[in-house]
């Protein structure tokens, strides 16, 4: 239908007529082309689900109400379910329903809005931090294929930190762990955080970080979300693997890192070789050397057998020489001894040439070749063990320097408090006749307590 605007009156006897149709085909492209998607929030009600799978509601606030469509291919992606009287956020366009002249919100996602604060400012930070650069490829730094030492910065006490531990034990145990504590949640989580990537990259006592946590809400992973976690991940000097969470879960710090594990336990397999498989990989290269070299060998018989079938027999070609020797010798008459012994000097050239050919030589090269080969192999292999195992015993001494039980040795003790065995840091932890046990570095007293003085 063509519309036609005209600041005057209309010519006598002119009427323009709309069908109800038409008059709201009109509204519902006034609408769609006035409003960009919004984003709206609000309490849902009248929810219906029919077996379409599409979902049909209201979305109320203490003043007004409006209706709202959410269709099949947009609600299968919703990852909760939708009940009457809960909180939403919604990005929808404004549209109308042109059979009934109802104005409506066409959805195109929704999401709880007890999380929705957090998730926009994390849209917000993530578009910043793209703009500058911070995710861009060319910043990514290469993971070394066997890391010297694997340095992960997580809470000591999560089970992050023993996943980590328990897969490079399985796979390679001769890696040396350095563990980098801190908090992943709560206030001041993140600049822990950040500070310990900037302490890692400054002392370099390792090639590679893994910074993470386990699992949680979008709440309990923030500490990763913050800015000066994104800023410490994109200006460290060594690389670093993010490991937070499942899989489903992503932050920032997965988006600036120079690689995202799915979770440390994975970022543990991703950073350490399969011992087993490289014993086997070492295994397959020796064979395939030994089959390279026999193949080597065929192709010289080989070549050897054809070049003794293509050489003719010396005796076979002197006797063409005798029969043109014959044919020629009324005519040259003495020339033919001039001839005889030319071919005489032709034939030790070509002897000379085939006895220089022979593949003896070449053999006897490659055998000294494959034997030096082999004992660089050993001796590498031999060496690269040794070099674990001493690294191995470096960080054995030095864990056994700073275990708690060291310091026993030098006098001190642990107090338990009994009998649920609470460690006793502070006299008011007990009173006059709780009964402690106090571990020494070899044995233990059991006391009962007589006094109690507060310093």
């Amino acid at each position: 239908m063509e519309t036609i605007a005209s600041d005057t009156a209309p010519a006598e006897g002119f009427r323009q007529v709309l069908s109800v149709s038409e008059l709201n085909r009109e509204v519902r492209w006034l609408l769609e082309g006035a409003f960009p998607l919004l984003w709206i929030e609000g309490e849902i009600s009248n929810l219906a689900r029919p077996a379409s799978g599409h979902l049909y509601f209201s979305l109320k606030d203490s003043k007004a109400q409006v209706r709202g469509a959410m269709f099949r291919n947009r609600a299968i992606h919703l990852g909760f379910r939708p009940e009457n009287g809960m909180q939403v956020l919604v990005r929808a366009r404004v549209g109308l329903y042109e059979p009934r002249g109802d104005y409506q919100l066409l959805v195109e996602h929704m999401e709880e809005a007890g999380d929705g604060a957090l998730q926009r400012a994390f849209e917000a930070l993530k578009r910043r931090l793209d703009q500058e650069g911070l995710f861009a490829a060319e910043h990514k730094k290469p993971l070394p294929t066997l890391p010297r030492c694997v340095g992960v910065i997580t809470s000591p006490s999560g089970a992050a930190i023993r996943d980590i531990l328990s897969v490079l034990r399985r796979r390679f145990p001769a890696i040396p762990v350095i563990l980098y504590p801190v908090a992943v949640q709560g206030e001041g989580a993140a600049g822990e955080i950040a500070s310990m990537i900037e302490l890692a990259g400054r002392r370099r006592e390792c090639e590679v970080l893994i910074v993470g946590r386990g699992g949680g809400s979008l709440e309990d992973l923030w500490a990763f979300n913050e800015e000066v976690v994104a800023r410490a991940i994109h200006a460290s000097p060594l690389p670093i693997v993010s490991a937070v969470g499942h899989e489903i879960d992503f932050t920032i710090a997965d988006f600036v890192a120079d690689h995202r594990a799915p979770t440390p336990s994975a970022a543990a397999e991703l950073l350490s070789p399969d011992g087993g498989e490289l014993q086997e990989r070492t295994t397959r290269l020796a064979v395939r050397l030994r089959q390279a070299m026999k193949r080597r060998l065929t192709l010289a018989e080989e070549r050897l057998r054809w070049q003794s079938t293509r050489l003719k027999h010396p005796g076979r070609r002197l006797q063409e020489i005798a029969q043109r020797l014959d044919e020629l010798e009324q005519r040259l008459g003495g020339a033919w001894h001039h001839q005889l012994r030319h071919r005489h000097a032709e034939l030790d050239r070509l002897s000379a040439r085939l006895r220089q050919q022979t593949p003896a030589h070449r053999l006897r090269e490659l055998s000294t070749k494959c034997d030096i080969v082999r004992k660089q192999l050993y001796s590498g292999i031999s060496q690269l063990l040794e070099n674990c195992h001493q690294r191995l015993l470096i960080q054995t001494h030095r864990l056994d320097a700073i275990s708690p039980l060291a310091v026993l040795g030098r006098g001190y003790a642990i107090v338990h408090r009994l009998p649920d065995g609470a460690i006793v840091r502070s006299s008011g932890m007990v009173k006059k006749g709780d009964r402690v046990e106090t571990r020494l570095e070899r044995g233990r007293i059991r006391c009962r307590v007589e006094e109690t003085i507060d310093e």
